[in-house]
């Protein structure tokens, strides 16, 4: 648990990875602020606080640095920033339209770039920030928008790391594989087969697999990292696959 009514912002937060974020923070005693640009963030909030938890919900483009601004200015000072909210789709380089590769960058990076500067001014000595990059920085076929924007948020994650170390607000970034949301469920069930074949652990990852890994960041356990990337792939990063039993070297 953290200390009483520590306040957690939670952006993208309306489904998926997010959702299970906000769950998760809120089970841990935080208050926190559910923001998506989508209105089913709404229902999210809603059906925590009827579980008895300290949610409330903000529908905004992150892009918007005024409104951000104001709904901050409004639930400040705040404790953790988990910029979450991201936009993806597969296109092939030589396809790829230059409208879409700006608007990919406007959101993954410009858009996560306002939230935590504009958080951070908001924020206590001692702070956590979360950035969301993607295992698919090290390379992605068809994505070259998606990979080179989460590229960029390693960057500016490692950048932001050094800048605000003299407040001791840690920094840090987490990449994650595959994880059952609607992305997934977007795929035929041949390509979601090829994914889970492709698995070390040999399943999907789930958004609560996700939602741990922030849980530890943002908490008072993490004292000294900052600045780093977290893959949260379930090994998948490794290249290898699922081994079949007579393979493995235990019995």
């Amino acid at each position: 648990m953290t200390d009483a009514k520590e306040t957690a912002l939670i952006t993208g937060a309306a489904k998926g990875i997010g959702k299970g974020i906000a769950e998760r923070l809120a089970a841990d005693g935080y208050r926190v602020v559910a923001m998506d640009i989508l209105p089913a963030v709404d229902q999210v909030a809603a059906d925590l606080r009827a579980r008895g938890h300290d949610v409330s919900a903000e529908v905004l483009d992150i892009r918007d640095r005024a409104a951000v601004a104001e709904m901050l200015e409004r639930y400040a000072p705040f404790d953790v920033i988990v910029n979450n909210a991201a936009i993806t789709a597969s296109y092939p380089f030589d396809e790829q339209k230059e409208e879409y590769f700006r608007e990919t960058f406007d959101i993954n990076v410009v858009g996560t770039f306002i939230v935590a500067q504009e958080g951070a001014r908001r924020m206590r000595n001692g702070g956590r920030i979360v950035n969301f990059t993607s295992r698919s920085f090290a390379g992605a076929p068809n994505m070259a928008h998606y990979v080179a924007s989460k590229t960029a948020v390693i960057g500016l994650t490692r950048a932001m790391a050094i800048d605000l170390s003299p407040r001791d607000i840690k920094v840090n970034a987490i990449a994650p594989g595959v994880v059952n949301t609607d992305m997934l469920h977007d795929l035929t069930q041949e390509q979601q087969a090829l994914m889970l074949s492709r698995q070390l652990l040999g399943r999907i990852g789930e958004p609560e697999d996700i939602a741990r890994a922030v849980a530890f960041l943002t908490s008072a356990e993490n004292r000294y990292i900052t600045g780093q990337v977290l893959i949260v792939d379930g090994g998948r990063s490794l290249g290898q696959g699922q081994l079949p039993p007579e393979e493995s070297p235990y019995d």
